[in-house]
């Protein structure tokens, strides 16, 4: 089983066309396992899946020490992503504020190439979009990385199109990761058309929606308060309801393939362009091999139109996050 490469943007960036997602290892979907953890980190080299994505937020700091132990002796064989920009105060994410001063870039990145264990970073995201600093003057400050030679590429998370076309302009951008998955399309309309004008790739993060697309999902309250899906409004009451019966042609289309439902669902988002690279997240080597798998699924037009139809824009049930969360959205 192996994965076959893609271009991550127009500027030489090449990474296998699933990546891993690790935030999980660490944070938000229950307790850590550091020794799978660290298997299923290994496993994915073997495999070919080696573009990694973590965040200094991540725990915070854990998910990329993680890696960094993970990598030991093994720098040249991975192609590491990681954010900057929440506020981080002993130790601890200040909720929803935010921190993209060209200071407090330089400071974060420092502190993320001294846990992550190595002198550059491949592809650095500003995590949020920060209102109080121009997104210029974040273009620059990782401009001025990248000359440095402590930063490859820079990319942008789950921001609008005006911050996209204004941080080009400074500093050209190689990907933006935003959600987006049969569960959430809400980049359709303008965020991709854009990211195509301009040739730069798309990371689409919880590819999966946050595990529900996978079939093997239980109501909000099942699950632990430390538990993100806990709080996530699609999996509370109704919603949890309605979602089912949109996601069962995701489950339908499976049986008849002999397929995960998740596979079907990277699948679809691998077909809807060679420009899009996903990153589902787990902490098992089970799953891991199931999601790597996916890109040998092939869906023909009549499977597109119907899982198209099934969880078109409307068809889901809530909002992707709480009312906290959801105002660090650049949309």
């Amino acid at each position: 089983m192996t994965i076959s490469k893609r271009k991550l943007g127009s500027l030489g960036l090449e990474v296998p066309a699933i990546g891993l997602g690790c935030m999980g290892m660490s944070q938000s979907y229950g307790p850590a396992d550091e020794t799978e953890s660290l298997a299923t980190l290994h496993r994915a080299i073997e495999l070919g899946c080696n573009f990694f994505d973590t965040a200094e937020v991540y725990g915070p700091y854990k998910n990329e020490e993680l890696l960094g132990r993970a990598f030991k002796g093994m720098r040249d064989k991975v192609i590491i992503a990681t954010k900057f920009g929440f506020k981080l105060a002993d130790g601890k994410q200040v909720l929803t504020e935010r921190d993209s001063s060209p200071a407090h870039i330089m400071e974060a990145v420092e502190g993320s190439l001294k846990r992550l264990d190595t002198d550059h970073i491949d592809l650095l995201y500003q995590h949020r979009i920060d209102p109080a600093v121009p997104i210029e003057d974040v273009a620059g400050a990782v401009g001025k990385l990248i000359k440095q030679g402590k930063v490859r590429f820079f990319g942008l998370s789950e921001a609008g199109v005006n911050n996209i076309r204004r941080a080009h302009k400074v500093q050209p951008l190689t990907a933006v990761q935003s959600e987006y998955s049969l569960w959430e399309r809400n980049l359709e309309a303008d965020v991709i058309p854009v990211l195509r004008e301009l040739g730069i790739g798309l990371v689409p993060f919880s590819p999966l929606g946050r595990g529900f697309l996978t079939g093997e999902v239980k109501r909000a309250e099942e699950y632990p308060a430390t538990d993100f899906r806990h709080n996530d409004p699609r999996y509370q009451g109704a919603n949890f309801d309605n979602n089912m019966k949109a996601a069962n042609t995701v489950r339908e289309i499976a049986s008849v393939k002999k397929a995960k439902p998740s596979q079907i669902a990277l699948a679809w988002i691998l077909a809807k362009g060679k420009d899009i690279v996903p990153i589902p997240g787990t902490k098992r080597r089970k799953y891991l091999e199931e999601n790597i798998a996916a890109a040998s699924i092939t869906l023909d037009n009549a499977d597109m139109k119907a899982l198209d139809a099934a969880l078109a824009p409307g068809k889901v049930s809530g909002k992707r996050y709480n009312d906290t969360m959801i105002k660090t959205i650049d949309r």
